[in-house]
């Protein structure tokens, strides 16, 4: 190599051939995926605030957004509605599937280049060309919290937890943050995490606090500079237990590791008489699919289902539903919501 020859860079130097074929693959999903129908733009970019639907997301670490609302982004996207994500940390703690970049796992510094790398190509995928890490207007990061399962399979705080963890901050102080974010883009609709985070992480809950609380100071007109905004709804993610039990049934006849279906379920999954929204975008799966292909480190991808460190597999659908925590429901009673924005004034 010539000295005018750039040499591709890693987290820590020169990348290493298996971060690098990571990336590239990244990079080739997220391409194949841009040139295909789902992805098109319905209609051309607009200003944010020029856009008369701006929807918001508050997640934990780079592939939450995706796990859990892949399909919704990409089809809002498409759709032509202004669509923001805020990722809380950069997931630093993250365990590292691919066995290559094993030495990733520990190094947080290392581990986060590569994980931001991964969202900003999940991001395309999805079509979504607005992604902030809270606090990073400020200069503030935030450190991932780390966790550990309980005796029940539940997530929680690991004994040594950083001294910067996410989790310690107070809540008010990570919400100022989003409270700026709030009141620059506006969005009519929220999205985040239930009060116990889905399924117990202790970034999950502490996202869930801080969005809820940005949201109630962002409308308060004596609270820091700016102009107060109102929130019209916000949604947390979830599932309908009686659909997910029966799919976990059958994953356990056909030998598929999940969840035991006669066990405590997590938090994400509730009574189906709980859920309030649906967003069918089927025809956004392969944007789903390619977006979680890109986040390497942390998923594998099946020919039907997904998969996390664990081992533990979940179906690829491109249907998500939530659960309507403020706001005014757009649809008669019994029935689900089809559109986030149902029954919001233009703004």
């Amino acid at each position: 190599m010539t000295p005018d020859e750039e040499q591709p860079k890693g987290p820590t130097g020169p990348a290493t051939s298996a971060e690098q074929a990571v990336l590239d693959a990244a990079q080739d999903i997220v391409e194949e995926a841009a040139g295909s129908e789902p992805l098109a733009q319905a209609e051309p970019a607009m200003d944010a605030l020029d856009n008369p639907r701006r929807l918001l997301l508050v997640h934990a670490h780079p592939d939450d957004e995706t796990i859990q609302n892949g399909a919704t982004m990409a089809h809002y996207a498409a759709n032509g509605a202004a669509v923001t994500l805020v990722t809380c940390t950069r997931g630093e703690l993250g365990e590292v599937i691919p066995p290559d970049l094993a030495h990733l796992e520990g190094d947080g510094d290392a581990l986060a280049e590569v994980r931001t790398a991964e969202l900003a190509a999940a991001m395309e995928a999805l079509g979504v060309s607005d992604h902030r890490f809270l606090g990073s207007d400020a200069g503030a990061t935030f450190h991932d919290s780390g966790m550990v399962y309980d005796d029940e399979g539940r997530a929680v705080a690991p004994p040594d937890m950083h001294s910067g963890a996410f989790a310690h901050v107070p809540v008010d102080e990570a919400a100022a943050h989003l409270v700026r974010v709030l009141r620059q883009v506006r969005p009519q609709v929220l999205i985040t995490y239930d009060p116990d985070g889905g399924y117990g992480h202790p970034d999950h809950v502490q996202a869930h606090r801080v969005a809820m609380r940005a949201v109630e100071l962002a409308a308060d007109a004596g609270y820091g500079a700016g102009e107060p905004w109102h929130v019209s709804k916000v949604y947390w993610t979830a599932a309908p237990a009686e659909q997910a039990v029966e799919w976990l049934r059958e994953a356990k006849r056909a030998g598929v590791q999940s969840l035991d279906p006669e066990g405590p379920l997590p938090s994400v999954m509730v009574p189906s008489s709980q859920i309030s929204a649906v967003v069918e975008a089927d025809e956004q799966l392969p944007a789903k699919v390619a977006a979680l292909r890109a986040h390497a480190t942390q998923v594998v991808v099946h020919e039907k289902t997904m998969s996390l460190s664990n081992g533990m597999h979940s179906p690829l659908t491109g249907t998500e539903y939530y659960r309507l925590a403020l706001g005014k429901r757009g649809a008669a009673d019994g029935e689900l919501e089809t559109d986030l924005f149902v029954g919001i004034p233009s703004a």
